[in-house]
């Protein structure tokens, strides 16, 4: 286990170096889905077409809890929170971790402040074409804006946490201006 982990952290990080691109389209329509979520460590289902309804959705996909980019960007987001909720946006992070181990991340790492959703079958992540092609079994660093009508107008994909955030709060500003 601890060799298979070690592998696909060094394939992380040689991919690191690897210039961003975007998985699905701005303009292409999100795939709808429904998962297991936990927010604060309390389990709920997540309703991509339900969040929509509410306003626009940022979707993040992340390789893996409590490895240290994902605490990061994890992090980002918490600190982020009330910018996002002025924009009226829900933020969901979906990986493969089963949910126990994102009730934990959820509460830590994710301080309370946003939901994390348990894609163990991947569906969502190839769905949205977010799998990490030099190690498949995790999910690539790919962040999404959906507007309410569930278009995707904002995609983002780098393994380095540090753009996430700062870039799908522009998206949204320049959502909300149109």
């Amino acid at each position: 286990m601890l060799g298979r982990f070690i592998r696909a952290f060094a394939a992380l990080a040689l991919v690191a170096t690897v210039p961003a691109f975007a998985a699905l389209p701005n303009g292409a329509k999100a795939p709808d889905f429904t998962l297991q979520a936990t927010k604060g460590g309390k389990v709920f289902t997540f309703s991509l077409a339900d969040a929509l309804k509410k306003g626009p959705v940022v979707l993040y996909f992340y390789p893996a809890a409590f490895t240290p980019g994902c605490t990061i960007e994890a992090h980002d987001f918490a600190d982020a929170i009330g910018r996002y909720h002025a924009l009226h946006a829900t933020v969901i992070g979906v990986s493969h971790d089963p949910l126990d181990k994102l009730k934990k991340f959820s509460v830590s790492e994710c301080r309370s402040k946003f939901a994390v959703a348990a894609d163990t079958n991947q569906a969502v992540e190839k769905a949205y074409d977010a799998v990490l092609k030099l190690a498949p079994a995790y999910a690539n660093r790919t962040s999404y804006v959906i507007a309410p009508n569930g278009t995707i107008v904002y995609s983002y994909t780098d393994l380095k946490p540090d753009k996430h955030v700062e870039n799908t709060l522009a998206a949204l500003e320049k959502l909300e201006k149109h």
